[in-house]
């Protein structure tokens, strides 16, 4: 099968990265995909986000009736930092029958060239790049270099704009800010993962 990956702390999931995985399992030639949740770094401040296997369960709670969805611990079990690369060449070697290709945002796609052996990465693998809604300062302050970058990399064999991808203006640090102020956030999640929000009192 050829599989997507989809890498984030995912704290919380919500529905802005299931409508994405959903519509790259469906409207692309990925079989499947699999949201890869990143550990905490220890070196880092930790802030609000959830301990690993909370985010991990979360995302299973998520999309446990998709077959087409599947969440991976992989990087849990990795030496820290985890390099995308690293991971990619694990799974290839744990899961020769698979392909695997890698999903990302525009945003994430103008750093690109700063990733660890990021030309062996577009060599040895497909990137799936999906629109991303910018703030009006974020537009500002990237819009040049963006269409840049996204020119330099239009012509390229591994790299697949996704560009009827639908996004939401959505982030996880607004839905973590909103819970602390006590606002109603049931329709950013979806229904298992908000009452396991409830349930935990997180982000309260």
């Amino acid at each position: 099968m050829n599989i997507g990956l989809y890498f984030g702390t995912f704290n919380p999931i919500h529905v802005g990265h299931l409508v994405i995985a959903n519509y790259m399992a469906e409207f692309t030639d990925l079989d499947q995909v699999w949201f890869v949740v990143s550990p905490q770094n220890p070196l880092k401040d930790k802030n609000s986000l959830l301990p690993d296997f909370h985010r991990l369960a979360l995302v299973r709670e998520a999309i446990y009736d998709n077959p087409k969805l599947s969440a991976s611990d992989v990087e849990f079990h990795l030496s820290r930092p985890s390099y995308t690369i690293t991971t990619m060449g694990y799974l290839l070697e744990k899961y020769p029958q698979h392909s695997f290709s890698l999903i990302m945002g525009e945003d994430n796609l103008r750093t690109l060239h700063k990733w660890y052996n990021h030309d062996v990465l577009l060599k040895k693998h497909k990137i799936f790049v999906y629109p991303r809604v910018l703030t009006i300062q974020e537009e500002q302050e990237v819009m040049t270099l963006s269409q840049q970058l996204t020119n330099n990399y239009s012509g390229h064999p591994n790299i697949i704009f996704c560009n009827d991808a639908p996004v939401m203006k959505v982030s996880a640090s607004f839905i973590r800010q909103a819970i602390k102020e006590g606002k109603d956030v049931r329709y950013l999640l979806t229904e298992p993962v908000h009452k396991y929000l409830e349930e935990m009192r997180f982000y309260k």
